[in-house]
C-alpha cells in the first residue's frame, strides 16, 4: 500500500468516525434495523433454499418475528409492572429489615457500625417509587406532555420495522454491491476477513440471544417455583446480562439471595436460590452454549465488557450497538495479522 493510499484510508476512517459521532441519534434506529436484518437474514436464506421467492420469504420471517415481539411485549409488560409494584411496596419493609436485623447483626458479629436514617431514606425513595403502581400511566403521561419525545418514539416505531424489512429484502444485493466496490487486489483478503467476522458475530448475536432468552426463562421459572415474589424481574435481568460469561450468574444469585433473605429470612430458601442458579449455569455450560453458540466466537469476556463500555462512552447508545460488531471484526483482523506475523521473516528470524 502506497503512502497516498494510507493517507486516503486514514482520512476516510477519520471522517466516518466523526460522522458517526455527530449523527449518532439519527443513526441509532438504522443500526437497530441493520442488526435485526442481520439476525433474520439466515432464516430468509433457508426459506429461499426451499424454492420460496425472496420477497415472500422476507414477508414470512418479518411477520413471524413481529408477532413474536408483540406477543412477548403484551405478556411481559403487565407482568413486569406487577413485579415493580411489589418491589415498590416492599422497599419500606426491606429498609426496616436492614435497620432492625442486618445492621445489628453486622455490628455484633464484625464490629461494623453503619449509621442509616431510615426515615430520610424512605422519603428519598418515596419520591421515585410512590407512583410505581402506575408505570404505564406515568410513561404515557410523560410522553403526551413531551411532543418532541412523542414524535421521536413514533418515528422510530415506524422507521425501524420499515428499514428492517427493506434491508432484509435487499441484504444479499447490498453485500454483493459492497464486494464489487472493494479493490480487486485486496478483495480476497477482505472477503476472507468478512466471512470469518460473519461467523464470529453471527454465532455471538444469534446464538447468545437464544441463550439469554433461555436463561431468562430458566431463572424466572426456577425462582418462581422457589416462591420468590420478584422471580420474573430478577430472572430477566440475570438472563439479559448473561452475554458476559458468569455475569448473569453473579448478578442474578446476588439479587435473588437478597430478595430471598428479605422475603423469607431463612437459609433454606437461600439454598433453593443457589440450586436454581447452579442448574442454570450447568445447562448454559453443557447444553445451551455448545448447542446454540459453539466455540467459534473467541470474544473474551473482558473484551466484551470493554467494547460495550468504550462504545457507550464514545458514541452513546449507538456505540453500544456497534460495540460487538466492531469487536468481532477487530478480533478477526488481529487473528489475521497474527497469522501473517507468524509466517513472516520477522518472526522466524
Amino acid at each position: 500500500m502506497t503512502d497516498s493510499n494510507k493517507w486516503y484510508w486514514l482520512v476516510v476512517l477519520t471522517i466516518s468516525g466523526l460522522l458517526i459521532y455527530l449523527l449518532a441519534p439519527v443513526l441509532t434506529p438504522f443500526m437497530i434495523a441493520a442488526i435485526l436484518a442481520y439476525i433474520g437474514d439466515p432464516l430468509v436464506d433457508k426459506l429461499e433454499a426451499h424454492k420460496i421467492p425472496r420477497m415472500l420469504a422476507v414477508t414470512i420471517v418479518f411477520i413471524v418475528l413481529s408477532l413474536l415481539a408483540i406477543t412477548a411485549l403484551i405478556i411481559l409488560v403487565p407482568m413486569l409492572e406487577k413485579q415493580i409494584v411489589i418491589l415498590a411496596q416492599k422497599i419500606p419493609v426491606y429498609i426496616e429489615t436492614v435497620q432492625t436485623k442486618i445492621i445489628p447483626w453486622l455490628s455484633a458479629r464484625f464490629g461494623i457500625d453503619i449509621a442509616i436514617d431510615p426515615e430520610q431514606l424512605k422519603q428519598s425513595l418515596n419520591i421515585d417509587w410512590k407512583q410505581a403502581g402506575g408505570v404505564a400511566t406515568t410513561v404515557i403521561s410523560y410522553i403526551t406532555r413531551s411532543g418532541a419525545f412523542l414524535a421521536a418514539v413514533a418515528a422510530n416505531v415506524v422507521l425501524i420495522p420499515v428499514v428492517t424489512f427493506y434491508l432484509l429484502r435487499d441484504w444479499d444485493i447490498l453485500v454483493a454491491r459492497v464486494c464489487e466496490l472493494l479493490p480487486r487486489k485486496s478483495e480476497p483478503v477482505v472477503s476472507k476477513i468478512a466471512k470469518e467476522s460473519d461467523e464470529v458475530l453471527g454465532s455471538f448475536l444469534r446464538g447468545q440471544l437464544l441463550v439469554m432468552l433461555a436463561l431468562s426463562l430458566i431463572y424466572s421459572v426456577g425462582l418462581g417455583i422457589v416462591g420468590l415474589e420478584l422471580a420474573l424481574l430478577i430472572g430477566l435481568i440475570a438472563g439479559l446480562v448473561s452475554f458476559v460469561p458468569y455475569l448473569g450468574f453473579i448478578v442474578g444469585i446476588v439479587m435473588a439471595s437478597i430478595a430471598a433473605l428479605m422475603q423469607f429470612g431463612d437459609m433454606t430458601h437461600l439454598l433453593y436460590v443457589g440450586l436454581v442458579f447452579m442448574v442454570g449455569q450447568m445447562l448454559e455450560g453443557m447444553v445451551l452454549t455448545p448447542a446454540l453458540v459453539g466455540d467459534r466466537i473467541g470474544l473474551h469476556p473482558v473484551a466484551v465488557i470493554f467494547a460495550v463500555l468504550a462504545g457507550g462512552q464514545l458514541f452513546g447508545f449507538l456505540g453500544i450497538l456497534l460495540a460487538l460488531p466492531v469487536a468481532a471484526v477487530l478480533l478477526v483482523i488481529l487473528r489475521y495479522l497474527h497469522e501473517q506475523y507468524k509466517s513472516s521473516s520477522m518472526y522466524s528470524g
